[in-house]
């Protein structure tokens, strides 16, 4: 069951195109993008 919920999270968090197309130059910018999106996708 858990694979299930990280596999949706990850299917929710292929919506920002910044974060799938790794258009951020560094790895801590990215990173930010990830939990920023991840921040989004919970407040919904």
């Amino acid at each position: 069951m858990r694979a299930g919920i990280i596999a949706n999270f990850f299917c929710k968090l292929k919506e920002f195109k910044r974060i799938a197309t790794r258009s951020d130059k560094t790895d801590t910018s990215f990173e930010a993008m990830i939990y920023l999106g991840g921040a989004l996708i919970n407040s919904r």
